[in-house]
């Protein structure tokens, strides 16, 4: 796991990045820094008068752009053997090419710069040291070397000087640059730059040798320096000289995030720039969160890197309430597999309750993905050990022991038992994943919203044929990574489900609807859960469900236990096309109409239903199949309050009594309409119909789930 992706920073780290762009020219080994030697204007770095005066005022100080030996050592000594002939641009006074002589990466190294007085210093300093390293005054962009001259070009920094905006006459020093370091490498050679690898920077010279036909690749230095004086990561660019070859030739470009990592291959230049942007905005951000607490929750993701897809999604918590010491200040919690989607865990209220209640000052969520293996809790702990150390709080001390913490100890039980694509709803998976206790969960999820449950069913655990006993010698004890397959068809996992059933307490009577004639339609299928409890739990009910999606009618009848019969029927179709023909064709068939339908547009800020459902024209056909006395039940998941204003006036000039009961913890809302205002009842009515409802409802030799009140499901009902 190496590379990175950083989805949400905080405002503070947002602003940290334009600070760190203006501190980048610091030196590492002053004890302050030198603002005294910075240039007026970026374009003096490309200056000869500027670096006159630079050398001068700052005298034998060596000056340490991007580090020094130990922090690029681990990259160089890769490219760098010991008798290749080395040219280092822009030398400097900088010590690099004194230690790779000293600790003999390699001797014959010759350094050029445009300052004659720094020429002159470095000469006097290893003349007598160092024989076969020499020192020249010299031009970059007008090289005296023959063809063909270097193994190695070494740049620390001065493309970076010379590079400093996107002036034509700009672009062409550094297109005079990059065609003399061409002319005398050798055809293998190496041209390493070390950069800052701002967007700019990186694209030319990408761009430039990518096109010529050589190989690129960039190498992320590892980070040793002084966080408080240096914030963006260095890299190194290492351009390996083959002879271009006429034709399209594919480009070679590859990214290395740590030394040890395979590099990885980019599709384009697009893509590796932005691979390296992501590091920097990480480094930015772990800055940012290593000097103060984050008022506002940050997310990102660690992506595997052999695929590049998200491996693991992280969210920084800070909890303002806990008072941090040595033994709370930090922990790292794991989510288990397949429980990301649950409140607790993956809204910021449930995230911001879960890091209080745990006790910790900063919190930092951890939820894994179904796309991944993942061996245990102990293998995901080495793995993270050292990424998650970086988001540490300010003033952990060093060689703090941070914990791990999970529900029950381990990491969960995720099996996907299919996968598919579907021309309307894209890619989805049916998967089965373990709850509480021994309790497993199958679900769909669309893959487009991968963060909610589309549909829900608990499994039930297999029970033996009567007569049947086991031998003590064959007693074996349960897999837990083995779901059980029968679907417990008693229980409505979705908080909406339940309210949804319980508003059919509005239609009719007093008395009980168990074994009344219904006609009920339900639009939008999923995996079928809402129409199979009402068929079974009422006897009389004849059942229709409209969706749209032919693929969900497999999902749920192969993984859902869903079928069809005399008083359960599917039409494959659209929702608003099936209830426009019924309209033409009949009026007031239906004592119940009920939308449970997902909107495909994401980027509309009501998520369920599509807008056309709650437009005012369509609600007057719905209007239209439902009788006198009939209830209008509508699953509302809405986040943008103006849009959903606007949504409940219409509904209200079509229906005039409407209901609201909102789900705790989430955002659907289940709307109750109704056509008459004088049907209207109150809430102590409405819980005394619910009760004899649920009485009727559970009868002897017929599951139900005790958790499943529906008197408690009324009990918020507002009328609006």
């Amino acid at each position: 796991m190496s590379a990175l992706r950083t989805r949400t920073a905080s405002r503070e780290a947002r602003r940290a990045r334009g600070r760190v762009c203006r501190e980048r020219l610091r030196c590492r080994r002053s004890a302050r820094p030198a603002m005294e030697l910075l240039p007026r204007s970026p374009a003096e770095f490309g200056s000869a008068r500027y670096w006159d005066r630079f050398f001068r005022q700052r005298g034998q100080r060596p000056f340490e752009w991007y580090g020094a030996l130990p922090e690029l050592c681990p990259v160089l000594h890769k490219y760098v053997r010991p008798r290749d002939k080395v040219l280092v641009v822009g030398c400097g006074n900088s010590e690099l090419s004194e230690q790779m002589y000293d600790v003999g990466m390699c001797e014959d190294i010759v350094n050029i710069d445009i300052n004659n007085a720094v020429i002159h210093q470095m000469q006097e300093r290893s003349r007598s040291k160092r024989p076969k390293m020499s020192y020249l005054l010299m031009d970059v962009l007008q090289m005296d070397f023959p063809d063909a001259h270097f193994h190695v070009v070494l740049d620390k920094g001065t493309l970076d000087a010379i590079l400093t905006d996107e002036e034509e006459a700009t672009l062409d020093k550094v297109d005079k640059m990059f065609g003399e370091i061409s002319r005398v490498l050798q055809v293998g050679g190496r041209y390493l730059c070390v950069s800052l690898a701002q967007a700019h920077v990186l694209k030319k010279a990408v761009e430039y040798f990518s096109q010529e036909g050589w190989v690129v690749r960039v190498h992320q230095v590892a980070d040793s320096r002084d966080k408080q004086q240096f914030v963006l990561p260095v890299f190194i660019y290492v351009m390996t000289k083959f002879r271009k070859i006429t034709g399209s030739a594919p480009q070679i470009l590859e990214i290395c995030h740590e030394e040890q990592d395979k590099p990885m291959r980019m599709e384009s230049v697009e893509r590796l720039v932005t691979a390296v942007k992501d590091r920097q905005h990480y480094a930015l951000l772990c800055s940012q969160l290593s000097k103060t607490p984050c008022k506002e929750q940050v997310s990102l993701d660690l992506c595997d890197k052999e695929s590049g897809r998200p491996r693991y999604t992280l969210h920084v918590v800070d909890s303002s309430s806990v008072k941090p010491s040595r033994d709370n200040s930090f922990a790292i919690f794991i989510i288990p597999q397949g429980r990301e989607t649950e409140w607790l865990f993956g809204t910021e209220e449930g995230r911001r309750q879960l890091a209080t209640s745990a006790g910790f000052g900063r919190l930092v969520t951890v939820a894994l993905h179904r796309e991944q293996h993942y061996e245990g809790m102990a293998s995901i702990q080495s793995e993270l050990s050292g990424r998650v150390m970086e988001l540490a709080p300010p003033g952990l001390p060093a060689r703090q022991q941070v914990p791990f913490l999970s529900v029950g100890g381990d990491i969960g039980v995720r099996t996907v038992q299919h996968c598919d694509t579907s021309p309307l709803s894209g890619e989805y998976v049916v998967e089965d994943v373990k709850g509480d206790g021994t309790c497993y969960f199958r679900r769909l999820i669309f893959l487009r919203n991968r963060n909610v449950v589309q549909s829900e069913a608990r499994l039930l655990a297999p029970t033996p044929l009567p007569g049947q006993k086991k031998r003590r010698k064959d007693k074996k004890k349960p897999n837990l990574a083995e779901p059980p397959g029968a679907i417990d068809k008693s229980y409505l996992c979705c908080e909406h489900h339940k309210a949804m059933v319980a508003g059919l307490c509005l239609l009719g009577g007093p008395d009980p609807l168990s074994g009344a004639l219904l006609a009920v339609l339900v639009v939008g299928l999923g995996g079928g859960s809402l129409p199979l409890f009402i068929h079974d739990y009422f006897s009389q009910a004849h059942v229709a469900v409209v969706e749209i999606d032919p693929s969900m009618l497999e999902v749920a009848t192969r993984w859902f236990g869903f079928s069809q019969g005399d008083r359960m029927r599917v039409h494959v179709s659209d929702g608003l096309d099936y209830v426009a023909k019924l309209g033409a064709e009949a009026s007031a068939q239906y004592d119940a109409i009920m939308f449970d339908v997902d909107s495909k547009d994401l980027a509309v800020g009501m998520s369920c239903p599509p807008p056309a459902f709650v437009e005012k024209h369509f609600l007057q056909k719905v209007k239209a199949i439902l009788k006198p006395e009939g209830v209008f039940v509508l699953n509302l998941v809405c986040r943008d309050a103006q849009l959903k204003e606007s949504v409940l006036a219409t509904i209200r000039e079509v229906f005039p009594l409407l209901y609201v009961r909102r789900i705790e913890g989430e955002v659907n809302e289940i709307l109750f309409c109704q056509l008459s205002p004088e049907g209207r009842r109150d809430p102590t009515e409405l819980g005394a119909r619910a009760q004899v409802l649920e009485g009727a409802l559970r009868q002897a030799g017929r599951p139900w789930d005790s958790s499943y009140v529906l008197a408690d499901m009324l009990q918020a009902v507002k009328i609006l």
